[in-house]
């Protein structure tokens, strides 16, 4: 049984009725500050650590476990006699637990109007150096970082007097895992820290990328191979996932997701939860083929599906409303490979368990975002990231929404209201598409998707021979490109094709031309002022 049980933690969610189970077991308690104060005061036996040490605590608490009567009993190995005898010579005692959880430093520099001060005095320095301490000596010492941690300490505890070689070592490694983490924060904050001088004084500002970039994520699963066969991939969360976001899905049946289910699914969702109206966003290849709102899901999707039959085969198919049987048993019919939505109906999901080649499908359950001020707030990412051949390149994430208000008419012919919503809706779905992009809507739906071609003029005559293909008439449409028409050409193509009216970012040199061709040919054009390249 372990003997001596050292407890200082900043979060004190269940440290008490833990050190009262401690404590029961006939383990000696050992504590700092305003820990030893909360075990004392629930009339726990509990010895200060400056009595244990003979040393005060100073420096305001900055000074209290860094001593060799801390550290010595927690890094001598119990199976090396010579360890054994330095620390009887000394008078050390060995500590056989550590919970530790440190001072709040990420949810300090997450407060807007952090100071510098502030965030400096909540950098923890004992409390990383004891669980390091613990957690190189982990087959004697059993060191807890966490509270969902003392459930399982003291199960093992009351069943065999000592915890398993298994979870000691478990342990040890979340709690490396943790100090790297909290490093890794101390580190981003700090070298985002610049000063700026004005008028003799030198302010602490603090940069949006900071000069040092310390990646954390965690592993969620292994996947069978990556974007091919022979290649190797695990699938990675943020440390803190934003709620309503890809990794907060729960599977709910199906075969196990694949590294392009995934990358597709992210496109997927992305797109269909940023439309506050039910809507269906059908993905091929990072790519959406079809994307219509409707009354329902149900009609959403009927209008989605109609955009490009062939595409959809084996496509990921996402919804932002609730799937009912209706809905499901219309999906049912095609081949998919992964159903995504905020919830399903019974009767939903017994369609999909009815056969045994639906039960291969993919089905997954996401939350919708609560929605808010913030990226966070509504399931975004702040930050891209895209590795390069040693390196990476950072950006914020194309989080940009674009209102009526933003619009500006630059042609003669002035939109009606229909018009209007329908470029807003071709330019929302425009953002999701990879570049060169070129989308064909009306009446809430994607009529043709042209995509990721080196020529604009060629997205455009893709688009167009999708949807005729599809049996769908372009005539009338609005038109979305996600970056500015170089030339007349362009236009011209895809009011050929039917446009109506165009919206693009503007911005070239030659805009006065290409808005001189929307008037020559009587359509309207709008820019949008911002453009939506996505490689």
């Amino acid at each position: 049984m372990a003997k001596t049980a050292l407890i200082s933690v900043s979060d004190k969610t269940g440290i008490l009725e833990f050190a009262q189970a401690l404590h029961a077991l006939g383990i000696k308690l050992l504590s700092t500050g305003g820990t030893a104060k909360l075990l004392a005061d629930a009339g726990l036996p509990v010895t200060e650590v400056a009595d244990h040490t003979g040393f005060p605590e100073m420096l305001d608490g900055r000074v209290k476990t860094l001593h060799p009567k801390i550290h010595g009993g927690l890094l001598a190995r119990r199976d090396l006699p010579a360890h054994v005898a330095a620390i009887e010579q000394h008078g050390i005692d060995t500590i056989d637990l550590l919970i530790v959880n440190l001072y709040p430093f990420e949810a300090t520099v997450a407060k807007p109007g952090c100071s510098l001060e502030d965030a400096i005095e909540n950098i923890d320095i004992g409390g990383p150096a004891m669980v390091r301490s613990a957690a190189k000596n982990w087959k004697d010492v059993g060191v807890l970082t966490d509270a969902s941690q003392y459930a399982t300490a003291l199960a093992e505890l009351k069943a065999d007097g000592k915890l398993s070689d298994k979870t000691k070592f478990a342990f040890s490694v979340a709690a490396f895992n943790r100090i790297a983490d909290y490093d890794g924060a101390i580190s981003d904050y700090l070298s985002a820290i610049d000063f700026e001088t004005s008028q003799g004084q030198s302010t602490p500002t603090r940069s949006l990328f900071p000069a040092q970039s310390n990646g954390r994520f965690v592993k969620v699963q292994d996947l069978r191979y990556g974007e091919n066969p022979h290649q190797q991939a695990a699938f990675y969360r943020d440390l803190h996932p934003a709620p309503g976001s890809l990794v907060s899905a729960k599977q709910l049946q199906g075969k196990e997701l694949s590294y392009n289910n995934i990358a597709d699914a992210d496109a997927a969702w992305e797109c269909v939860k940023s439309f506050d109206v039910p809507a269906c966003v059908i993905v091929k290849h990072a790519n959406p083929c079809g994307v219509a709102v409707g009354k329902d899901a149900a009609e959403a999707y009927a209008k989605a599906f109609k955009t490009d039959p062939t595409s959809a085969f084996g496509g990921i198919i996402a919804f932002n409303r609730t799937v009912d049987a209706a809905t499901a048993q219309a999906v049912a019919k095609q081949f998919v490979e992964v159903l995504m939505a905020p919830g399903y109906t019974h009767e939903a999901l017994e369609v999909f368990q009815a056969s045994k080649a639906k039960l291969n499908v993919r089905v997954l359950e996401i939350a919708l975002p609560p929605g808010g001020a913030t990226d966070w707030d509504n399931g975004r990412n702040a930050t891209d990231v895209k590795r390069v051949g040693s390196g990476l390149l950072i950006q914020t994430a194309d989080n940009h929404e674009l209102a009526l208000s933003d619009l500006k008419v630059v042609s003669k012919k002035q939109p009606t209201q229909q018009q209007l919503q329908d470029l807003l809706f071709a330019w929302k779905v425009a953002k999701y598409v990879k570049s060169n992009a070129i989308v064909f809507c009306a009446d809430g739906m994607t009529m043709g998707v042209g995509a990721g071609q080196m020529s604009r003029l060629d997205s455009a005559r893709i688009a167009s021979i999708k949807a005729e293909h599809a049996g769908l008439s372009l005539q009338g449409t609005a038109v979305a490109s996600d970056a500015f028409f170089p030339f007349r050409d362009g236009l011209d193509v895809v009011v050929d094709a039917g446009a109506g009216c165009v919206i693009q970012p503007g911005g070239s040199m030659r805009d006065q031309e290409v808005i001189d061709a929307a008037d020559e040919r009587g359509v309207v054009m709008v820019l949008s002022g911002v453009r939506h390249f996505r490689h």
